[in-house]
C-alpha cells in the first residue's frame, strides 16, 4: 500500500534526476559504496508487518516465528499494522463504537490480540514495537466508518469522492471535521493508554489528497475563516493548499499531546513519502511537523529502483536538517508479492544510508524478506540498540 503512489512519481522523475546530478554533481554518477561500511553502536533496524500479501500477523504461531526471525537476524523494532481497511487488528471499544465492528473480521484474528502477542513477543526478544495506524485517513469507498458516518468523508469540487488507489475505491475522512478529529485522537490513545508501545506511526495516508475538501462542512468553515468567501475552485490554490494542510497539521498537533499526556515516553514516528510529493499530493506538511517537534523519528519512504534516485532523495535538505534534531531513517523496499527486490540493490541502499550516518532502515514488508536470511545477517552481523531521540 505505501509503494503505489510513488512508482508512476519515480518513473517521470528519474531520467532528469539523473541526468540533472550527473551534470552538476559528477561524482555521483561513479558513486561507489564502502563493501566495509561502519555501523554505528546504535541503528534502526525494522520492519513493517502487514495484513496485506502476507500471513505473518494471522496466527500466534506466525506471529511468534516471525518475531523470533526478526531478533535473529539482529532487527530491533517492529512496525506490526494496527488500522487497516476500515478496521482496527486490535479489540477496540472505539472501533466498535463507531463502526460496529471490535475487531478485523479476518478469521486469523478471531479469539486474540494480536497487538498484545507482538508486544509480548517482542520486548521478550528485545525488539521495540511500534503500532502502525496505516490507513491513517483513508478508509475503503464501501467500510462501515463510510457507511455510517457520510458526513466524515470529503469530496472534490464536483462532489465525488472515490479516490483511486490501484485497483482500490477509497474514500478520506475530513481532518478539519471535530468528530474525525476525535475519532483518530481516541483511537491512538486507545492503544497507548491499553498496550505497553515503544511509540505509535503514521504513514503517508495522513494526509488528503489535493483534490478534495470541498465538501459542505468544510466549505463552510473555509467560509467562516474567509469572510464568506469560498474556497478557490483550483485545488491547487497556494492559499487554498496551505489553509487544508494546516487543518491536517493542527490534527498532528492534537494527536502527539493527546499521546504525550498519557505517555511522555511514547515515541510518535513518521513514515511519509519525501517532502515535496507528500505536500503536493496530500497536503502532508510532515517538514512543520517536524520543526515543531511533532515528530520524534521519521522514516522518509525511499523506494527507488536505482541508486542514482536513492543519493538524490538523500541529500534533500530537509533530511539532512531534520536528521540533526531527530533520528532519521529512510524506508527501504524489500520486494512486493512474489516480487523481490534484487539483494544486491538492497544491500547498496543500506550501506549507502550507513555511509551518509543517517539512523538506520526500515522494510517494507515482512514477506518480502524471503528466504534470504543470510544475506540479511550480513547486513547486520551483530546487534544494536535504536538510536535514542
Amino acid at each position: 500500500m505505501k509503494l503505489k503512489r510513488q512508482l508512476w512519481l519515480a518513473g517521470l522523475l528519474a531520467f532528469g534526476l539523473a541526468i540533472a546530478l550527473m551534470v552538476h554533481f559528477p561524482f555521483v554518477a561513479n558513486a561507489q559504496v564502502s563493501p566495509l561500511s561502519t555501523v554505528s553502536t546504535a541503528e534502526l533496524r525494522g520492519v513493517w508487518l502487514t495484513n496485506i500479501d502476507s500471513n505473518v500477523l494471522f496466527s500466534r504461531r506466525n506471529l511468534n516465528q516471525g518475531i523470533r526471525r526478526l531478533a535473529q537476524l539482529n532487527f530491533n523494532t517492529i512496525y506490526p499494522t494496527v488500522w487497516n481497511w476500515g478496521y482496527t487488528l486490535y479489540p477496540s471499544s472505539i472501533a466498535a463504537q463507531v463502526t460496529g465492528h471490535r475487531l478485523d473480521p479476518q478469521p486469523g484474528l478471531q479469539g486474540r490480540d494480536m497487538l498484545a502477542e507482538a508486544i509480548n513477543q517482542g520486548h521478550r526478544r528485545g525488539l521495540a514495537v511500534i503500532p502502525w495506524f496505516e490507513f491513517g485517513l483513508m478508509a475503503p469507498a464501501d467500510s462501515d466508518l463510510a457507511r455510517l458516518h457520510p458526513d466524515w468523508i470529503t469530496s472534490r469540487r464536483d462532489g465525488s469522492q472515490v479516490v483511486m488507489e490501484g485497483q482500490d475505491p477509497r474514500v478520506w475522512l475530513n481532518p478539519a471535521h471535530p468528530e474525525v478529529q476525535r475519532f483518530i485522537v481516541d483511537l491512538v490513545t486507545e492503544v497507548v493508554a491499553n498496550y505497553d508501545v515503544d511509540g505509535i506511526q503514521f504513514d503517508d495516508h495522513f494526509g488528503l489528497p489535493f483534490e478534495l475538501g470541498y465538501d459542505p462542512y468544510t466549505v463552510q468553515l473555509y467560509q467562516q475563516e474567509h469572510q464568506g468567501k469560498r474556497p478557490p475552485a483550483d485545488p491547487h490554490d497556494p492559499e487554498w493548499m496551505r489553509w487544508r494542510a494546516t487543518k491536517i497539521t493542527q490534527l498532528m498537533s492534537q494527536l502527539f499531546y493527546a499521546v504525550k499526556a498519557l505517555k511522555p515516553n511514547c515515541l510518535v514516528s513518521l513514515s511519509p513519502n519525501p517532502r515535496e510529493f507528500a505536500y503536493d499530493m496530500y497536503l502532508q506538511d510532515w517538514w512543520t511537523w517536524e520543526r515543531r517537534g511533532y515528530v520524534e523519528e521519521l522514516i522518509v519512504q525511499l523506494y527507488r529502483p536505482n541508486l542514482i534516485n536513492f543519493l538524490v532523495e538523500l541529500q534533500r535538505p530537509e533530511i539532512q536538517m531534520a536528521r540533526t534534531h531527530i533520528p532519521v531513517g529512510i524506508g527501504i523496499l524489500a520486494g512486493l508479492k512474489n516480487r523481490p527486490v534484487d539483494i544486491t540493490l538492497i544491500q547498496d541502499q543500506v550501506r549507502t544510508v550507513r555511509d551518509r550516518q543517517l539512523a538506520g532502515v526500515s522494510f517494507f514488508f515482512y514477506e518480502s524478506l524471503g528466504d534470504r536470511d543470510t544475506d540479511f545477517l550480513a547486513l547486520f552481523p551483530t546487534p544494536a540498540q535504536r538510536p535514542r531521540v
